[in-house]
């Protein structure tokens, strides 16, 4: 009987779409993992859905007027939509808000109620006064007590990855007013993780000590080493799931104890659509339970959940948790409020039928020991420098020349010479390398073992020259060709997932659907014969397409607008400056001027020399402009002049008043008002 696999993809907010970060960091290699397992022929549940109740969803709520309910519903189409256009295959994408879900989360926590795993305390908690509430997670922010980070929120800090309570705070401020908030008494249930901690050190510490990657054995050991103390599983907030028992009015479950009992209802939502059983998936020990996350939901996976499904005592704990790093977008850290970012439904607007090339690129350089940076140019090179000019050019080049000579038949091959051997013997060799990389979480490199393979083909042809043989040695081309085949098949078959688009593409190129028997991962290794003589294969078709240089430059453009746009947004305003009487205001003299002449001044790079026509005079002013305008572009401008500045000397030339200018939401130096300008006079006074 075959292996039964759970696997989860970490559940993703939906206070906003899906960016590559949570790509490269979490689905994409889930993905990969439950496409391979599948085609072992295993029994595979692969589980996802929308978390639903997060404090950030109610924060963007408040910031956008509307209800959380709205900003939900919104997310959750696009993410949802997202995931079926890129060819992640969920068996099933769930959301939180389903009743399915409130009544497996209501119903794990009256159970563990029921039996006594949870402490009830009253204690003091942050509360706004002035927004009459406690301050929960994100609606808190102050300094890290472990980094020193003076943007931590109430339940983590995003820059040493330490999670802590809000109390924990050093200078908490509320989220919602900017206020100082108070401490108010408030009861919560808490589970004492303290009490798990001799499990928990077994469990992880000893039992999975070789087998789970450093980076979450590391963090796993650190929080353990600190001492385990009871985690609140309650929050007074008003968007969640109500605490189902006597004494919860006015109070939800705690996302983190709701969010991962996610996985357990999307599965019962699975299995009652499908006529399965949803317990052997989570109760069964010969079901192997996988989660997929990144680096800073270590701790709530591997520590905070197990000890849920250990106090309830019915459910098997996760066999692996291989969590990634952070993806870094050109050199700066990937930021949803920033909007530095590459959004996946955006990419795929931009690149529609280029699923396959994000995937490849993404798990080329996926954050798997260390955090790694996205480039756009990376992106182009892969694309055009791998998938185009060495799979996409083996392939083309075995399809066109089997229809060339064969009218798309695959040839009988003749004697087999040994370097025929040595190569089909290196092809059944390629299913148990890339297999080892991926069972042991390698993604990286089993992709690299895909693309290895495409290079075979591509050396054996350059080396063989069927081209150039076709005339002399007939016999020994089609002997080429039946062995190229073997391989353009084999990466077919292995391709699917890392590249399920191409892989289905390439598949119907050589009518792989008449082939069910061969298409198997399995039948590569044994070398049995995936395309035989005979076969007909259809006629060429482009894998992969060069991605131009103006395609990427503006995606560059787009980056370059978001860092600017969020330049502009930083800048501080500066505070108002002492009061003036109306006499000061009065002695300025404002009037509509018109720029005459321009100049470069020498050896500056900032500053222009203007004549301009102030209606009283023609006079010269120095304005500190060349870097936004050139000399060209001001001629002939309506321009706010302030005539009575005391004249100032500017690199030896007097200058005689001032040009009024500020600043546009996106950081750039425009004039103050110039468009009515145009419709006045020279000399009008502005009052």
């Amino acid at each position: 009987m075959s292996k039964r696999y759970t696997i989860t993809a970490a559940l993703p907010y939906t206070n906003g779409p899906i960016h590559i970060g949570h790509l490269a960091g979490v689905y994409v290699p889930a993905d990969i993992y439950a496409r391979y397992q599948r085609l072992q022929g295993q029994d595979v549940a692969f589980i996802c859905g929308s978390d639903e109740h997060g404090v950030p969803i109610t924060i963007k709520a408040k910031k956008e007027g509307v209800t959380p309910q709205d900003i939900v519903d919104k997310y959750h189409a696009i993410i949802k939509q997202s995931f079926i256009d890129f060819g992640i295959s969920f068996d099933n994408y769930s959301r939180t808000s389903a009743k399915i879900h409130h009544d497996t989360a209501s119903e794990f926590f009256k159970t563990l109620y029921d039996k006594g795993e949870f402490v009830e305390e009253i204690t003091e908690q942050l509360y706004d006064e002035e927004a009459n509430q406690f301050l929960a997670d994100r609606f808190v922010i102050g300094t890290c007590p472990k980094c020193g980070n003076e943007e931590s929120y109430g339940d983590q800090c995003e820059s040493c990855g330490t999670s802590h309570n809000a109390t924990d705070l050093i200078n908490p401020k509320s989220a919602i007013t900017g206020k100082t908030p108070v401490l108010k008494e408030t009861k919560h249930w808490f589970l004492p993780l303290d009490k798990h901690e001799a499990f928990l050190k077994e469990w992880i510490l000893e039992e999975h000590k070789k087998d789970w990657k450093s980076n979450v054995y590391g963090q796993c050991k650190s929080w353990i080493d600190d001492g385990l103390r009871p985690r609140a599983v309650t929050r007074d907030l008003d968007w969640g799931i109500p605490v189902p028992v006597e004494g919860g009015e006015g109070k939800v479950l705690y996302v983190w104890f709701d969010a991962p009992i996610g996985y357990i209802s999307a599965t019962k939502e699975w299995a009652e659509r499908e006529g399965k059983d949803w317990e052997p998936y989570w109760k069964d020990e010969d079901t192997k339970l996988l989660h997929f996350i990144g680096k800073d939901n270590i701790v709530f996976h591997c520590i905070i959940f197990p000890s849920m499904l250990k106090a309830e005592g019915s459910y098997i704990l996760p066999d692996n948790v291989p969590a990634n790093e952070f993806l870094n977008l050109e050199g700066n850290k990937l930021s949803t409020s920033k909007n530095w970012a590459v959004w996946l439904h955006e990419y795929l607007q931009d690149f529609p039928d280029k699923q396959d090339v994000l995937r490849y690129a993404l798990t080329a350089n996926a954050p798997e020991t260390k955090d790694n940076d996205f480039t756009w140019k990376d992106f182009q090179a892969r694309n055009n420098n791998e998938l185009v000019a060495i799979f996409g050019n083996f392939i083309n080049r075995v399809v066109v020349l089997t229809n060339k000579y064969y009218n798309g038949v695959v040839p009988v091959p003749n004697e087999f010479s040994a370097v025929d051997e040595e190569t089909l013997a290196t092809l059944r060799a390629f299913p148990a390398v890339i297999a080892s990389s991926i069972e042991r979480y390698r993604f990286r490199e089993a992709s690299q073992e895909l693309m290895n393979l495409a290079r075979l083909g591509n050396k054996y042809l350059a080396d063989e020259e069927p081209w150039k043989l076709i005339k002399e040695d007939e016999d020994r081309v089609q002997t080429i060709m039946y062995v190229a085949l073997q391989i353009a098949s084999a990466l077919a078959i292995l391709s699917e997932p890392f590249l399920p688009f191409t892989s289905k593409k390439l598949k119907s190129i050589l009518c792989h659907a008449e082939l069910v028997e061969a298409s198997t991962w399995n039948s590569i290794s044994e070398g049995q014969e995936l395309l035989p003589s005979n076969h007909t294969i259809g006629k060429a078709e482009l894998l992969f397409s060069k991605i131009e240089d103006l395609d990427i430059q503006a995606q560059l453009d787009k980056l370059e607008a978001s860092k600017k746009a969020n330049e502009a947004a930083s800048k501080k305003v500066e505070p108002q400056k002492d009061e003036i009487t109306w006499e000061d205001f009065s002695k300025l003299d404002i009037r509509v001027g018109t720029i005459l002449e321009a100049e470069k001044m020498p050896k500056t790079k900032k500053l222009l020399a203007l004549k301009v026509d102030t209606g009283i005079d023609t006079r010269t002013i120095v304005s500190g402009i060349a870097e936004s305008f050139s000399p060209e572009e001001v001629i002939g401008k309506k321009v706010t002049v302030l005539v009575n500045l005391a004249p100032r000397a500017l690199r030896g030339v007097e200058s005689q008043g001032m040009i009024l200018m500020t600043e546009d939401e996106s950081g750039n130096l425009v004039f103050v008002n110039p468009d009515n300008h145009n419709k006045v006079n020279n000399g009008l006074k502005i009052s």
